[in-house]
């Protein structure tokens, strides 16, 4: 390594850990809020909404693989 750039190096570790305290300064005499989030409770009517989307429709998916299966062999990967 040359000498000007482990100087560079050199300078600009010195840089980033004077703006790493400066920053911690910073935060330790103002430190973040936490924000309180409150919890929602999901009502009856959404459960059952729910858990009807997570039917999942045989058929429907029997004709999908029927369509992959058709595609690839199309393209003779099967």
């Amino acid at each position: 390594m040359e000498p000007n750039q482990e100087e560079q190096r050199v300078a600009a570790n010195s840089e980033f850990i004077q703006s790493l305290n400066h920053l911690e300064d910073i935060l330790e005499q103002n430190p973040p809020q936490k924000e309180e989030v409150p919890l929602v409770e999901n009502q009856p009517e959404e459960i059952a909404e729910a858990q009807s989307d997570d039917k999942i429709d045989l058929a429907a998916w029997e004709d999908a693989v029927a369509d992959i299966e058709r595609y690839l062999e199309g393209k003779n990967l099967i």
